[in-house]
């Protein structure tokens, strides 16, 4: 087949799930299909990251979104019922051209990768096209409402409602729909959303094998993209509610929080040579193999966690929460810990440090776990299945 693909961001480097996933996709999807790919951008690319994507896809079309079009076009949105964040995205230009491009390649499929990038195409009704959900944004809107209070909480509120109005609207302008994990499908609030086909993340074949030697230093690791609001959450919560805990039993307890561009409130809680705040590294595999755990208290966002994911395939063992685990489904006491609590998750962590043969029960089952059911090759032969029904 040949694919037009269109995203709301370059999937490379590989800082953020969207593009994670859209990468591996693309990759998998290139060695049988023609791959055109049509990519919204609000940062300026190094040419390494274009050569990257540029070398599996038969055609690369990069558009920069212009800054005071963001804004206007996210204002605008004021005096209509769309998602804020459909607006920031879509921009009247190239959405013209992107139109004539698909008129000249004349695909076989049209795949769009969160309902960002669905303004774009959803009046293209002679192609069959592809919604890739990915999550259930709307409810990652309300969870983030729950935890803050005021104007944010009004904004993030009436944000949640949009995005749950259009998410059910704009089901109908697609073929087929996709969505990371059977949570996030039940969000979707469409008569017919059993439809959706749950393409789950997957974890590359050579991402656990690591072969340098590196003294596991940390005795906490937690890794993402440390400007993301579920993740600053998450690294606030292990420093300031467990951090205290595991003190008092063990006060030479060291973490790593690793991630690119942390945000002032991560950078915030480095403390000398206890607590490091990385920022981004080039392998985030060293990160994971700095730690004894992998430490994940997630109680907002969607989907399923990359993270979770990569840091398993390496060997950690990994302490998360049930909102986290719905969609990953690993076995408490087995695959993973699961907890709620500060003083669970403090209590876990004591535990697996102090018992090596419980430690590696719990490595070695989790990076099994994750080997066995989550990958690329298995979830994109699923998505081609889907778009082969036209």
């Amino acid at each position: 087949m040949k694919i037009v693909v269109l995203l709301s961001r370059f999937p490379y480097p590989l800082e953020k799930g969207d593009k994670l996933r859209a990468y591996h996709q693309l990759k998998e999807l290139s060695r049988r299909h023609e791959i055109i790919l049509c990519s919204l951008t609000d940062t300026p690319l190094q040419q390494a990251w274009i050569d990257e994507v540029e070398s599996f896809c038969a055609e690369l079309h990069v558009f920069k979104l212009k800054k005071p079009l963001i804004y206007w076009n996210t204002i605008k949105q004021l005096f209509t019922n769309k998602p804020y964040q459909t607006g920031y995205f879509f921009q009247r230009g190239i959405q013209q051209k992107i139109g004539r491009i698909i008129e000249a390649a004349k695909p076989d499929h049209i795949y769009c990768q969160l309902i960002r990038t669905t303004e774009y195409v959803k009046n293209i009704h002679d192609i069959p096209k592809t919604l890739d959900y990915m999550d259930a944004l709307s409810k990652g809107m309300y969870r983030r409402a729950e935890i803050t209070s005021g104007i944010k909480k009004k904004l993030f509120l009436l944000e949640g409602r949009r995005l749950a109005e259009y998410e059910n609207r704009i089901f109908d302008y697609f073929n087929h729909h996709t969505i990371i994990s059977e949570q996030d499908k039940k969000f979707i609030n469409h008569p017919q959303k059993e439809q959706i086909a749950v393409i789950e993340n997957g974890i590359s074949s050579d991402f656990s094998t690591y072969d340098k030697a590196i003294e596991r230093e940390f005795d906490i690791v937690f890794t993402g993209n440390m400007n993301y609001p579920p993740n600053v959450e998450c690294a606030e919560y292990i420093v300031k509610e467990i951090y205290p805990i595991l003190l008092k039993k063990r006060p030479n307890t060291r973490i790593l929080l690793s991630g690119a561009s942390p945000h002032q409130r991560v950078s915030d809680l480095a403390e000398t040579d206890k607590i490091v705040v990385t920022g981004w590294v080039e392998d985030i595999r060293d990160s994971y193999a700095k730690g004894k755990l992998f430490l994940a208290p997630l109680f907002i966002g969607t989907g399923l966690q990359n993270k979770l994911l990569e840091a398993m395939a390496m060997g950690l063992p990994a302490i998360t929460t049930p909102l986290a685990n719905n969609a990953l489904e690993a076995v408490h006491e087995e695959t993973a810990i699961i907890a709620n609590k500060a003083e669970e998750f403090a209590a876990a962590v004591i535990d697996l440090l102090e018992d090596e043969a419980k430690w590696k029960r719990i490595s070695e089952n989790g990076r099994t776990f994750v080997n066995n059911k989550f990958d690329w090759a298995k979830s994109v032969e699923k998505l081609e299945r889907l778009m082969e029904r036209k």
